[in-house]
């Protein structure tokens, strides 16, 4: 289904508000999406693979810092929305993009406060060490910090704009939110 949506948003027609800052209304979803792609670049997704002598790692880069460099990218998403927002002249965009915003922002500082509890378990900033670290059901960090995790995943779905944190996106006041005049391949950006 997702792929279907993707494909179906390449070959709807491109529509731009006269109103709209044309450059500025572009790079709002083109920016988003650069930071959510670039921050998956030190998740390691899966082990690595040995075919004959060589070795195949599935992480693009396994950074010292991986846990800063996450949350520093991250937030530049924050500038996407607020982008996208303000360029399509909409005051219906404009305050979705705001509350998507303060939202993201609020949430980032508890996210980075249950990180810590479990920086301090793990000793590392690595996430390649810390996946490593966790091998095996007993040595999950969901056990060695059950509120940490809580945490986390209360400010992940709050990040994400899930129910009950979709304020940013309330169609019965604000119509579409932040991306309301978004169509095409952008609104799947």
């Amino acid at each position: 289904q997702p792929l279907c949506d993707g494909g179906k948003f390449f070959f709807k027609e491109e529509i731009i508000p006269a109103g709209a800052h044309k450059a500025l209304f572009i790079l709002g979803p083109t920016l988003a999406i650069i930071t959510a792609c670039i921050s998956s670049a030190v998740i390691p997704w899966g082990q690595n693979l040995t075919i004959g002598d060589n070795t195949i790692t599935l992480q693009v880069a396994d950074v010292n810092i991986g846990v800063l460099y996450i949350f520093g990218v991250i937030a530049l998403g924050v500038y996407g929305i607020m982008l996208g927002g303000w360029a399509s002249n909409n005051k219906f965009s404009l305050m979705g993009a705001i509350r998507a915003a303060s939202q993201s922002i609020s949430y980032e500082i508890a996210m980075g406060l249950s990180i810590i509890a479990l920086l301090m378990v793990t000793q590392t900033l690595s996430i390649g060490e810390i996946v490593a670290q966790q091998s095996g059901f007993v040595n999950w960090n969901i056990w060695a910090q059950p509120l940490g995790f809580l945490i986390f995943m209360v400010c992940a779905f709050a990040e994400c704009n899930r129910v009950p944190f979709d304020l940013p996106e309330c169609e019965t006041e604000l119509v579409g939110g932040y991306h309301t005049e978004y169509s095409s391949m952008k609104l799947g950006l």
